[in-house]
C-alpha cells in the first residue's frame, strides 16, 4: 500500500505517462527491464554489417549538389554500418550530421558509374575494413547538410509485392559522430532511444500508446522472434523464412541472406563488443518498442540533484557517480506491460478498497467494484465486466524497492528527530556500488517526486550512502549464480563453508563482514573465515576470562587515576586509546580498523603485559587486598569498553556479556556507550612504560636463550641481576630513575621470580647467563616511538656478553645495561605458577 499511495502522488502531479518507445526488453525473461537491471558483457559477439542504401533519384527535396551527383542517370548509394542487422526491417530512416563532411567516390570515371556516399573522416578506416580495391574516384565533397531532405528506396522494396514502396527520409542528427561505422546512421524508432527521440523531435512519429496509430515499425514479438507482420516489408515469400526465428540468432543470419539477395550487403564482420545482457538470466536482451508507463524525471531533476548536494558518501566523493545517472535520466519505465486506466480518482477508489480488504483482493474482487462511480456510464455489473479488466503484470522492481524509504515514516510519526538530526528517511543507506543506478536512484526520485513541500523535494531519502565492492572467490572471481560459485550465508553459519567443514555461526560472518575493507571487492572462502573465528575465539574467550574472575555481583570499586600504579594507568591509557580509535573508525565507516584495533589491544597489550603480570594478584591474593581489588576494577572497565566497541559488529557476544556481567533483563543496547574521559589520555605513561617495555625486551631475550639451553621452563624460574650505568647523560639519568623507582614494576612486567638491582646473587647457581644491553633514548613528541632490536646475540658468561644494537629514532651509543641471570630461589614454590597467556 505504501508503494501504490507514492505511485497515486506521482499520478496526482503528472509526473506518470503511458507511450510506446522503445526500452530493453529481456526475450529470456519476457518482460521489460529497467537500467540497473542490466550487465554488460565485454565479450559479447555480433556481427557488423556494410549496407548499401540506394538513393531516390526522384526525391522531390533533394539538394542542388545530389541532383548534380546523380544527373538523372547515376546511382548514388548511401554506404551504412550496423551492428543490429535484424532492426533492418524496420528501418525508417538514415542520419547524418549536417555538419560533417561527407564524400561521393565513383567506382570508375564512367560518367554513369554508381558512388558510395560515406563520411570523409571514416575513408582511411573503410578501406581498411571494407578492402576497396577500386580506383576509389573522388566525384563530390558536400556537407552533411546536402543530404537532409532527401530520400532513399527501402532495402527490401523489390521483394515487396505491394504496388508503391515509399521512400524514407534522411534526417539530421547531431548524435552521429566521426567515430564509427561510416558517418551515415540506420535510424530504427522503435529499436533505438537516440533514433526514436530524434524522430519525434522531427514530428515523424506521434505520441500514441500503440504501433498502429504511431507509425513505428516494429516486426518483433514477445519471444524475441520475427513476427508475422514482417512480411508487411518483406514480402510474403521471404517473410517465410523469418517468421519464428530469433532476432538474436538465426534471425540475424536470415536477414543478412536477405541483404546478399537483394545485393545490398558490402561486407560481414564478426566482432566484439561490450552488450547488454538481462542480469537475472545472463543472456543478450533487445531493444523494442512496447506500451509501457514511464515516469518523467526531466520535471523532478534539477531538486533531486540538489537533494544528492546534500549527502555525504563513503568513499568520498562516490555520489557524484549517482549524480551523473540522475542527470542522464530523463524517463523511468515503470511497468511491465501494463493495460490500465489511469487517473487519480481511479487509483483513489481502487486504493480505499484494498486498504480494506487486503491487496489480496486485487486478484479475488470482481471487476465492478474496482471501477470507479465516474466511469460506470449508467452500466450494470456485466456490461462493467465486459467493458473493462484488470491488469495481472507487475511494477518495476526499482519502483516497490525504491519506496522502502515510506517505511520509516511511522519512527517520525511523534516528533522524534533522528541521530544526524532528521525528520525523516534514514541515515545510512548501504548497498553495493551497482546501486547508482538502482536501489540509490530509485529511492531518491520517488523521495523527491513525492514530496509535499519545496523544503522536501530538495532533500534525499538518506543522510549517507555507502557503497560496498562484490565479494569474490578464493579464484578472484566475482560470485554470481550463473558460475555457481556463490556461498548461501546460511551454509555459512549452520554447515560451514564447505561441505563437512565447522560451521561458524552468524557472529564469524559479520566479524568477516566488518574485517574486510568493503568498498573493494571482498574475498570470502574456507581460509578467510577460518582466521575470523579464530579472531573470534581470542575475543570471545578474553572476555570469558574476564568474566570469570568477576565477583557476584560485580565489584562497584572505582578507578581513580592518581592511585593507581603505572601499569594499570598505562593499560587505561592504552584503553583509552583502543576505545578513541574505534569510535572514530566507526564514525568514517572504516570497520575494519576497528576490528584491527581489537586484536591488537588483546594480543599486545591486554593479554601478554597486563593479564600477565596481573594474574598471580588476580588468583592468589586475597579478594579484599588493594592489588586485587585494583585489578578487578581494571579488568571490569576494560570489559565494559571492550564489549561498546565490539557490540555493533558482534552483537550476540555483547548481549551475553551483558547478561553474566550486569543481570538486570535489560539489553545490552538500551544502554547508552560512555567513552571513557580524557584523563586517561596519559602520554607521560605511555613514554614511561615505552622505556620499561624496552628494557623487558632484552630480559625477554636473554630468558630465551636460557629456555633454549634447557635451564628453565618459564621464565619465573629464573632471578634477574640488572646492574645500571653510572656515568650517565641528563637524559639517560632520567630512564635510570625510572628504573630504580619501578625495579619491582620491571620484575612484574618481565615475569622473573625476582629483578634486582647493581647486586648479585648471594649463593653459587646451578648455571647462570650474562649479557649486556643498552638504555632506550627516548623523547617523547606527542607520539609513541616504536623501538626495534635489528640484533640479539647474548653469549654465556664464559664467552663473554654481546652486543645489542638498539636503534632508536635516531641513533644513540647510551650506556650498556648489564644482565646476570641464575636459577631462582624460590624456585621450587613457583613451579605451579600459571604462565599462560
Amino acid at each position: 500500500m505504501r508503494q501504490l499511495n507514492i505511485f497515486k502522488t506521482m499520478v496526482e502531479k503528472g509526473l506518470i505517462y503511458r507511450q510506446l518507445r522503445p526500452v530493453y526488453y529481456s526475450p529470456s525473461s519476457r518482460t521489460a527491464l529497467a537500467e540497473g537491471e542490466l550487465t554488460y558483457n565485454e565479450k559479447h559477439h555480433s556481427h557488423a554489417a556494410y549496407v548499401a542504401f540506394e538513393l531516390d533519384p526522384d526525391s522531390p527535396n533533394m539538394s542542388p549538389t545530389l541532383k548534380a551527383l546523380v544527373n538523372g542517370q547515376r546511382k548514388a548509394r548511401l554506404l551504412v554500418w550496423t551492428t543490429t542487422a535484424w532492426t533492418l526491417t524496420a528501418n525508417m530512416g538514415i542520419a547524418v550530421n549536417p555538419d560533417m563532411m561527407y564524400k561521393a567516390v565513383a567506382t570508375s570515371d564512367d560518367p554513369i558509374a554508381p558512388v558510395d556516399i560515406y563520411a570523409v573522416d571514416r575513408e582511411t578506416s573503410l578501406v581498411k575494413s571494407l578492402g576497396m580495391t577500386y580506383p576509389n574516384i573522388p566525384v563530390a565533397e558536400f556537407p552533411g547538410s546536402h543530404l537532409v531532405g532527401a530520400t532513399y528506396r527501402p532495402l527490401f522494396a523489390s521483394l515487396n509485392e505491394a504496388d508503391l514502396v515509399k521512400s524514407l527520409p534522411v534526417i539530421p542528427s547531431s548524435h552521429v559522430t566521426p567515430d564509427a561505422g561510416t558517418g551515415l546512421v540506420h535510424y530504427a524508432p522503435a529499436h533505438g532511444d537516440e533514433d526514436y527521440n530524434d524522430f519525434r523531435s522531427l514530428g515523424l512519429l506521434s505520441s500514441a500508446a500503440d504501433t498502429s496509430t504511431s507509425g513505428l515499425l516494429c516486426h518483433v514479438d514477445v519471444t524475441g522472434c520475427f513476427s508475422e507482420n514482417i512480411a508487411d516489408v518483406v514480402g510474403s515469400k521471404a517473410a517465410k523464412e523469418l517468421i519464428g526465428k530469433e532476432v538474436l540468432t538465426s534471425g540475424s543470419m536470415a536477414i543478412v541472406d536477405l541483404l546478399t539477395e537483394v545485393g545490398a550487403l558490402r561486407k560481414l564482420q564478426r566482432i566484439k563488443h561490450s552488450y547488454p545482457y538481462d542480469w537475472r538470466t545472463d543472456q543478450p536482451i533487445i531493444i523494442i518498442a512496447t506500451s509501457q508507463w514511464f515516469a518523467n524525471t526531466d520535471q523532478i531533476k534539477d531538486d533531486a540533484l540538489a537533494a544528492i548536494e546534500g549527502i555525504s558518501s563513503h568513499p568520498a566523493g562516490s555520489h557524484n557517480r549517482l549524480a551523473i545517472d540522475v542527470r542522464q535520466r530523463s524517463e523511468w519505465c515503470i511497468s511491465r506491460q501494463r493495460r490500465a486506466v489511469l487517473d487519480g480518482e481511479s487509483l483513489k477508489h481502487i486504493l480505499n478498497i484494498l486498504q480494506e480488504k487486503r491487496t489480496s483482493y486485487w486478484w479475488e474482487g470482481p471487476v465492478a467494484e474496482f471501477v470507479p462511480p465516474s466511469l460506470r456510464d449508467g452500466m450494470d455489473d456485466k456490461q462493467l465486466e465486459e467493458t473493462w479488466h484488470k491488469g495481472t503484470d507487475t511494477m518495476d522492481v526499482w519502483f516497490d524497492s525504491g519506496s522502502s524509504w515510506s517505511m520509516l515514516e511511522g519512527l517520525y510519526a511523534d516528533g522524534t528527530v533522528s541521530v544526524t538530526g532528521r525528520r525523516s528517511g534514514a541515515d545510512v543507506c548501504l548497498e553495493g556500488r551497482d546501486q547508482h543506478r538502482g536501489w540509490f536512484q530509485s529511492q531518491l526520485l520517488t523521495a523527491v517526486a513525492t514530496a509535499p513541500d519545496a523544503e522536501g523535494k530538495q532533500q534525499a531519502p538518506y543522510s549517507t550512502l555507502i557503497t560496498h565492492g562484490m565479494t569474490i572467490d578464493k579464484r578472484g572471481k566475482k560470485m554470481s549464480k550463473s558460475l555457481g560459485n556463490v556461498i548461501n550465508p546460511m551454509d555459512i553459519i549452520h554447515d560451514g563453508a564447505e561441505k563437512g567443514k565447522l560451521e561458524f555461526g552468524p557472529e564469524v560472518l559479520r566479524l568477516w563482514a566488518a574485517n574486510v575493507k568493503f568498498t573493494e571487492d571482498m574475498p570470502i572462502h574456507l581460509a578467510v573465515l577460518q582466521q575470523c573465528r579464530s579472531m573470534y575465539m581470542k575475543t570471545r574467550n578474553t572476555m570469558r576470562f574476564i568474566l570469570g574472575l568477576m565477583e557476584d555481583p560485580p565489584s562497584s570499586e572505582k578507578l581513580e587515576r592518581d592511585r593507581l600504579g603505572l601499569l594499570e594507568r598505562y593499560i587505561m591509557h592504552e584503553l583509552w586509546k583502543f576505545e578513541d580509535t574505534a569510535l572514530k573508525s566507526y564514525a568514517s565507516y572504516d570497520f575494519a580498523r576497528v576490528v584491527s584495533s581489537v586484536s591488537d589491544f588483546l594480543i599486545t597489550k591486554l593479554s601478554p603485559i597486563y593479564i600477565d603480570v596481573r594474574r598471580d594478584s588476580l588468583y592468589a591474593n586475597a579478594k579484599d587486598s588493594p592489588e586485587h581489588r585494583t585489578a578487578i576494577a581494571v579488568l571490569a572497565q576494560v570489559l565494559d569498553t571492550m564489549t561498546n566497541v565490539v557490540a555493533p559488529i558482534l552483537p550476540y557476544l555483547a548481549e551475553e556479556v551483558h547478561e553474566i556481567f550486569c543481570p538486570d533483563g535489560t539489553s545490552f543496547f538500551s544502554k547508552n556507550w560512555t567513552p571513557l574521559s580524557a584523563q586517561w589520555n596519559d602520554p607521560e605513561v605511555d613514554l614511561q612504560m615505552g622505556q620499561l617495555l624496552h628494557v623487558r625486551a632484552q630480559v625477554l631475550s636473554v630468558l630465551e636463550e636460557a629456555r633454549e639451553a634447557k635451564h628453565l621452563r618459564r621464565s619465573p624460574e629464573a632471578d634477574v641481576y640488572l646492574t645500571l650505568p653510572n656515568d650517565v647523560s641528563s637524559e639517560t639519568r632520567d630512564v635510570i630513575d625510572l628504573i630504580q623507582s619501578q625495579v619491582k614494576m620491571l620484575g612484574e612486567i618481565c615475569v622473573v621470580s625476582n629483578l634486582s638491582l647493581d647486586t648479585q646473587p648471594s649463593h653459587q647457581p646451578a648455571w647462570h647467563i650474562n649479557g649486556a644491553g643498552r638504555i632506550s633514548d627516548l623523547k617523547y613528541d606527542g607520539m609513541r616511538q616504536s623501538v626495534r632490536i635489528d640484533q640479539t646475540c647474548f653469549g654465556k658468561s664464559q664467552q663473554g656478553p654481546a652486543k645489542i644494537l638498539l636503534p632508536c629514532k635516531q641513533h644513540v651509543a647510551s650506556p650498556p645495561l648489564q644482565f646476570a641471570m641464575c636459577p631462582a630461589v624460590n624456585r621450587d614454590s613457583l613451579a605451579s605458577t600459571d604462565e599462560s597467556g
